[in-house]
């Protein structure tokens, strides 16, 4: 499966707080290239389905919650290796655990408000892509 595209968002924490454009920032510095990108606010049943793996888990509703309460940037980003490069930029998902200059380390408050999402494997990262694109702005 091709690994050179990865799928991101800053969440509503990191919008709310002005974090956005430094993140973007140091996306591409690290070599990665933007392919896609919009500006959503999710509603509740977006949030739903996007998070249903999470639907029987009792973080489900306070997640959906977080993630409908203000705009979120949703995009797709390329560079070599771009899942692993970009889960190691990101950082821990407790930013207190987070290596120094990650993303969560820099913007994130808690494991709950952790500025950032970035896909785990290469097949997530085009399933949650095509949630937000048409196949022909991924590529």
């Amino acid at each position: 499966m091709e690994t050179n595209i990865t799928f991101t968002m800053i969440k509503p924490d990191a919008m709310e707080k002005g974090h956005s454009g430094d993140i973007l920032s140091l996306i591409q510095k690290s070599g990665f290239s933007v392919s896609a990108l919009k500006l959503v606010h999710l509603t509740k049943p977006q949030a739903e389905t996007f998070y249903s793996i999470h639907k029987e888990k009792p973080f489900f509703e306070e997640l959906v919650m977080f993630m409908t309460r203000s705009p979120i940037i949703v995009a797709v980003i390329k560079k070599n290796n771009a899942v692993e490069d970009f889960r190691k930029l990101i950082g821990s998902t407790n930013p207190k655990e987070a290596r120094k200059g990650t993303v969560r380390k820099l913007f994130a408050s808690s494991m709950g408000e952790n500025a950032i999402h970035g896909s785990d494997s290469a097949e997530n990262a085009r399933i949650e892509s095509s949630y937000f694109f048409a196949g022909n702005e991924i590529f």
